[in-house]
């Protein structure tokens, strides 16, 4: 079976829209792929608003969550993949989900390398990376 947790945070995505609340995500960015503007995280972690307001072009698929935001007046494209992802929650009351950390091999081994989704993203900035199967592991 598919990993739940893309289907999760849609569905928790939309609860939190519904209620007039203001959906944010909490994202793990040792990540390889994740594609954030330089400098927004802090400790290898990033709070990012997604209410529509906030962002354009939201893309919430089971492999990633991408969108175009303004940090500092500069548009900038944004690339979460769902393993990334650590929780989605209220900013208004806290509400939502932390989901359990995923261990993988393809958390950043050092943050001058590129990965492939940055580097197709740099050369065509509309052009979002091919989608993949999450790579999952059964921990006891």
């Amino acid at each position: 079976m598919t990993s739940n947790k893309p289907y999760l945070i849609r569905a928790l995505y939309e609860w939190l829209v519904d209620n007039d609340a203001t959906p944010h995500i909490m994202v793990d960015t040792t990540f390889a792929e994740v594609m954030i503007p330089n400098g927004i995280d802090k400790d290898g972690q990033v709070v990012l608003n997604i209410a529509s307001h906030a962002v354009q072009g939201l893309e919430m698929e089971n492999t990633h969550i991408a969108f175009t935001a303004r940090f500092g007046g500069v548009s900038q494209n944004v690339y979460i993949p769902i393993q990334a992802v650590m929780a989605i929650y209220s900013k208004e009351d806290g509400k939502g989900m932390m989901f359990a950390e995923e261990t993988s091999s393809k958390k950043t081994e050092s943050s001058d390398k590129s990965s492939d989704a940055q580097k197709a993203l740099k050369k065509d900035p509309q052009k979002r990376p091919e989608k993949k199967t999450p790579g999952l592991k059964i921990v006891k």
